[in-house]
């Protein structure tokens, strides 16, 4: 029987990643994973996968629609090859999961392909491929999640689809019925958008991204609404049903009304549950909560002290670099050091464009706390660079302390906000303050300035190109 310090169940950001930390700190690691290849949903069938077919589909609206004002001319219709583009998809997923694969060897981690479940706290079965069963003094369960659905709706993964079967269609919907006006909802919405279909997001709050600051959920869907897409906000999905190509999903909006869609395939994107299943918990005494999540303490421990858990599989948002941090958490917990993980600086991205991002408290978070806060905003279109590169729409919005200025949340919608964001963790990180970054140089032009500008207008109004 094979011995390991740690053992890692599930390969995805959190658990590979905490995997190369612990054999960076010079412990015998091994790494489990059920599916033929590494890094779990974020890197096959989630994150790198969406992102190659919004840049795609990006591609493709700009040469139908912007490249004639920037004097590019073609000859001819502009067509899509479908095919072509799923097939780009598919060779950036598997030349990233090959990347994984190296990066296994190169620390010298023994990767087991097969389910891993609990014999007991120390011992591990793996049925598959690599069928052993392995003895491990600490384990990390680090699992992810699995698409979600609701209790009547039946997918079929043919019309009826999640976000893996999204990815993967043979064809452009015509009509796609969204239900979910979440992160997953939008990106592959516009992706389809793009690329000709029709699309309608029902979602049954009064507003998209409910848990995002409400300045950017309504300038978000002002800005898809103006690309074409069509939003039904508190409708409450009760009925889903196919009849060979058509899809008809009935809601109840908020005057009690019943409204029926029909469409050709229908996504249901209402969140994520964890993976759990077959993993044998009671062998190991492991407490799970009502919502099938792992109960762990600060540390991450499980109810069985050498076993921890991570990501998606335990509460807190669902990322995979929030994955990422628990999982180098844990290994340097393991090492004897005291790593530390401050949750309301962990970013929140949506790959829309234009990009959503957000790190910290929300207006509505503050307010509710009764902190005393003010508010500095610029608007991307008063940037010199926005204008040249015809991406106006969004703002930067910084939230301060009304007393001490410290930065207390940043909330932007706009060209590379994905990438802005980082600025806001950093100085949030060092306690900045609205003045401090205002009094640092952005360079000129860019995107960031509006972070500066920002900054600016929370520090007594002083925004220089407003």
């Amino acid at each position: 029987m094979k011995k390991y310090d740690v053992a890692v169940i599930g390969s995805g950001p959190g658990g590979y990643v905490a995997a190369i930390r612990c054999a960076q700190l010079g412990m015998k690691t091994a790494l489990i994973e059920k599916y033929n290849s590494l890094g779990g949903t974020c890197l096959n069938v989630g994150c790198i996968p969406s992102k190659s077919l919004l840049d795609s589909s990006h591609h493709f609206e700009s040469a139908q629609k912007h490249f004639s004002e920037h004097g590019i001319e073609f000859q001819g219709e502009i067509k899509i090859n479908f095919k072509q583009m799923i097939d780009r998809k598919s060779a950036v997923v598997d030349q990233t999961t090959k990347g994984i694969d190296y990066l296994m060897g190169k620390n010298k981690i023994d990767v087991l392909h097969g389910l891993g479940s609990f014999k007991d706290a120390i011992h591990i079965n793996i049925e598959g491929k690599d069928s052993q069963t392995i003895e491990a003094k600490n384990t990390i369960i680090a699992t992810g999640s699995k698409p979600a659905t609701l209790p009547f709706i039946n997918v079929d993964k043919e019309r009826v689809i999640t976000s893996t079967e999204a990815l993967k269609l043979k064809e452009i919907p015509k009509h796609m019925i969204v239900i979910g006006g979440g992160v997953i909802g939008l990106e592959l919405g516009q992706v389809y958008r793009r690329l000709g279909s029709e699309v309608s997001v029902i979602e049954y709050a009064n507003r998209i991204t409910p848990v995002m600051d409400s300045g950017l959920s309504r300038e978000l869907m002002k800005v898809m609404k103006k690309q074409g897409v069509k939003f039904h906000l508190s409708h409450g999905v009760n009925k889903v049903e196919r009849k060979d190509k058509t899809i008809h999903v009935t809601a109840i909006d908020k005057t009690g009304t019943e409204v029926t869609f029909e469409g050709d395939y229908c996504l249901v994107s209402v969140g994520r549950k964890p993976h759990t299943e077959g993993l044998n918990f009671e062998a190991a005494n492991i407490q799970i909560n009502e919502r099938g999540q792992v109960v762990v303490n600060d540390h991450l421990q499980t109810s069985t002290s050498n076993i921890f858990a991570i990501g998606d599989v335990v509460q807190g948002a669902m990322l995979a670099h929030k994955a990422e941090e628990e999982g180098v958490v844990v290994a340097e917990f393991l090492a004897g050091q005291k790593p530390h993980i401050d949750y309301n600086l962990i970013p929140n991205v949506i790959y829309t464009w234009p990009e959503v991002a957000a790190v910290g408290k929300t207006e509505e978070e503050l307010k509710a706390n009764g902190v005393v806060y003010k508010t500095g905003q610029f608007p991307m279109r008063a940037l010199g660079r926005a204008r040249a590169s015809m991406d106006i729409d969004g703002f930067v919005k910084i939230l301060a302390d009304a007393e001490t200025d410290e930065i207390l949340g940043v909330h932007m919608i706009g060209a590379r906000a994905a990438d802005l964001i980082a600025e806001a963790v950093t100085a949030m990180e060092f306690r900045a303050s609205a003045e401090d970054i205002a009094r640092m140089s952005h360079s000129h032009p860019t995107y960031a300035e509006a972070v500066k500008e920002a900054a600016l207008a929370a520090t007594e109004d002083r925004s220089i190109h407003t």
